[in-house]
Formats: C-alpha cells, structure tokens, sequence
C-alpha cells in the first residue's frame, strides 16, 4: 500500500463576511502565504472553488461515502491555479484565476494545499450577488502557539494516488488538441441531453452547428465522453461562464476509449475538468508515465531545465531552450520528465506547461508503481537478454518476447499487455527490456 502524505493546517479555512481565508500547508515554507486581496467576480469564483472541492470528495467509479481531500494551490506570478483529483483519480479538476480574476498581489511562489472543509463549502453555497469576497490564501498573521509549539486543527492524509495522477495527466493533456467551442447557453442545453446519474457508457460528441452532437461510435473529429455523469460537476460555473470548449486527441473510425477535457471560461476563470478514457479507469494507472521513468536519457536535460524554471504561468519552450543552450525538442522532452515528479503541469488552454512543485520527494512515483518495481527487479535479476529489435524476458517459469515496433514502443507476449494493447502504457517486461537497451543505474 503506498505511504501518505500528511498535512497540517494551523486552523481550519473560514469564510466570515466575505473575507474568504484559506489555509495552508507545507509548500516553499510551514503554511506559506500566497495571496491577499479580492475577487473580481464572488459568486464565479465560489462556484469554481465549489467545484474543485467536490470533486475531490467524489468517486465516480463505484461511489462511496464522501471523503473530502484538500485541493493543491500554485500561486505563480500573475495567477492561482487550483487542482484536485477524484477518489477514484479519473477526474482531474482545475480552476484558474487568471489576472482578471483578483485585485491584489501574489506574494508568495510555490504549491501546497489548501482546507476547504465542509462548513467552508457550506459558506461559500451562500455567497450572493453583491457579496465581495476578499480572498486569503495562506494562515493570518496570528499564529496560535503554545510552549509545544503550534495548534494544529487538522491533519489530512493525501494518497500518493494523487501523486501517479499528476504524473500522469500531464502527458495527456499535452496531446489533446481544441475540437469544439460553443456558447454556454447551448452548453447548458447540451449538459440537460446528457444521461444523468452514474451513467458508465462511452459516448462520442461531435461538433454540431453551434453546439454539439451525441454518437455512439466515433468519427473523426469526435471527441471521447466517457462517463456522462462525470460532467455534472460544470454546472454550478454555467451561468458565469461565456464557453465552452472541448479537447481531444485525433479519433477515427474505430478509436478506443480516449481522455478528454472540458473548459468552461468566464473571462476572469477557468474551470476544467479532464476525463480518463473510461469511467473505471484511473489516471494514476494509465502508465503513459512510465518509460521516461525508466529512462535516465534526459536527466541531465531535466536537471538543467529545473533550475531555470521561475514559477512562469506558462512556460515558453524556445526562451527555455536559448537559456538551457539546448533544442527546443530537447526542453520538451526534458519538461516531461519533470512532469513524472509533478514539477510541471500542462494547460490546455494556453497550450504550454506551467511550473508548480508539489510535496512529494523527487523518487516517490518511481518507488509507487508496482510495473516500475517489477521492471527494475526483472534487470537486477538478468532477466532479459537483448537478440536486436526484440528480447527474451524471464519471469519465474514463464518466458515472454518483446519485440520493438516503428513508433518505438514495444508490444509483449505477456497477458497484461494481451488485455490492454499498450493503450495503458508499457507492461514491466517491455519496461524491462527499455532499461536494458538504454542503461539506468537500476539502484537508484
């Protein structure tokens, strides 16, 4: 079972008045400060922080009591970034407040997590029309202390879950392109078509005139709407938002089960939700992660492009590249490494990464993934032995073939990849088989 991350707030988030304080904890400091000042749009900005938080307390695949788990923040020069995954981690939410969003200034770089609790979720339900709502991110400048040393009011344990999730996600978004972008009026009209409750069919939309139309097969074009259900979630920002706009990755007549993301914008927000390809399956066990894991080729890259990143909102690949003095091919590559340890993020939107860290150590999404612990073991063994473009795999009594395809990626006779065809990322005999044809120190 993987270990959990702990976290401590010197007391619980409130919102009194419409002085909306949220706490935090850990980040570049003990319960750092990020922001202070207003929101520009109160009930939008209630509604987005709603939405964040329920989705962290909901799993949509086989759904359970609610647990509530505690969104991460990234404040980054001219914006705040909110993110939070689902219980079953096939959700991936994020709102950002983008500058016209807030009056005042970030003070702080960093990520942590924030408390919303359930009489904040309470509060902020009730924000009105004309209620301001000035926002605090981080503890006030009181700190309750005793001769044994700060109060802490709660401590949440965060699943490494999270952490394979954000490893994850990233790479996903970075291949999703826009397919469709239509009004909220009709984006509403298109969520009420939709089937309601935990509805687990896979579904296709296609772009429909000025709004979007329902398919049971995909076309190209198409985009994948696994779980229906899972949208509802974009409702409470609807009457705020000014569109919709939808991203996939190329479909065809044919496609499996594909990722997905719905951006609703109000102009000063953004709030969007990222759907894994099925409603049962998880990003933290999509595996597309998995070989830069495996691989230390880039290291080097990530380390030099790592210490150059600067908490930019959105990263620009060919500055990054000038400064590194390396391609821009290279940057990307190196970005994505990154990306495994949950150093950068990836926006559809802007279509670039973003810097955020997160407070995990550097290795723990290598140590938690059970095919990457498999992998490394198979080669500490010697279990495989290279003949060319293929190789031969011994696990126990059982021999399997791996064999390199054009694309690069590797197919095995095993079962797993029997079952899933490399559409959840490389099986721990293919992984095995890439840290032998590109050498890692395997103890590390």
């Amino acid at each position: 079972m993987s270990a959990l991350q702990t976290y401590r707030y010197l007391r619980p988030s409130t919102l009194h008045r419409g002085d909306l304080a949220l706490q935090t904890s850990g980040g570049p400091a003990t319960n750092p400060r990020f922001f202070s000042g207003f929101l520009t749009t109160p009930q939008a900005a209630a509604a987005g922080l709603l939405a964040v938080a329920e989705v962290a307390r909901t799993r949509y695949h086989q759904p359970v009591s609610p647990a509530s788990l505690d969104p991460v923040v990234t404040g980054s020069r001219d914006r705040m970034r909110f993110e939070s995954f689902s219980g079953c981690c096939g959700v991936y939410a994020r709102l950002d407040v983008v500058p016209a969003g807030f009056d005042g200034d970030i003070v702080e770089h960093g990520t942590t997590n924030v408390d919303v609790n359930a009489p904040l979720r309470e509060a902020l339900a009730r924000v009105g029309g004309i209620d301001p709502l000035h926002l605090s991110v981080g503890p006030d400048d009181l700190t309750v202390s005793t001769m044994d040393g700060a109060v802490v009011e709660k401590k949440v344990p965060l699943p490494g879950r999270w952490l394979r999730g954000f490893a994850e996600v990233h790479l996903i978004a970075a291949t999703l392109e826009p397919r469709a972008e239509i009004s909220a009026t009709e984006a509403a009209a298109f969520l009420r078509r939709l089937p309601a409750g935990n509805d687990r069919s896979v579904l296709w939309v296609v772009p429909a005139g000025r709004s979007l139309r329902l398919t049971s097969r995909p076309v190209p074009g198409a985009v994948c709407l696994a779980g229906a259900g899972r949208l509802a979630t974009l409702r409470g920002l609807l009457r705020y938002a000014k569109t919709l706009r939808v991203y996939g990755p190329p479909a065809a007549a044919g496609s499996p089960p594909l990722p997905s993301v719905w951006e609703l914008d109000t102009g000063a927000l953004r709030l969007s939700l990222t759907l894994s390809p099925e409603p049962y399956r998880g990003f933290s066990g999509e595996g597309g992660a998995l070989t830069a894991l495996a691989t230390d080729d880039v290291a080097d890259d990530a380390a030099l492009v790592a210490a150059l990143l600067s908490w930019d909102p959105t990263i620009d690949v060919d500055a990054l590249a000038a400064s590194a003095a390396v391609s821009a091919d290279r940057v990307r590559a190196a970005l994505a490494q990154l990306g495994t340890a949950g150093r950068v993020g990836f926006d559809v939107a802007e279509a670039g990464y973003f810097h955020r860290v997160l407070p995990y150590d550097a290795g723990r999404a290598e140590r938690d993934n059970p095919r990457l612990v498999g992998a490394r073991a198979l080669v500490e063994a010697g279990a495989v032995t290279l003949d060319g473009e293929a190789a031969t795999v011994r696990h126990g009594d059982e021999v399997y073939r791996v064999r390199r395809r054009t694309d690069g990626s590797y197919t095995c006779s095993c079962p797993w990849w029997a079952r899933h065809r490399g559409q959840r990322g490389p099986c721990k005999h293919a992984l095995a088989t890439t840290m032998v044809a590109t050498p890692v120190e395997v103890g590390a």
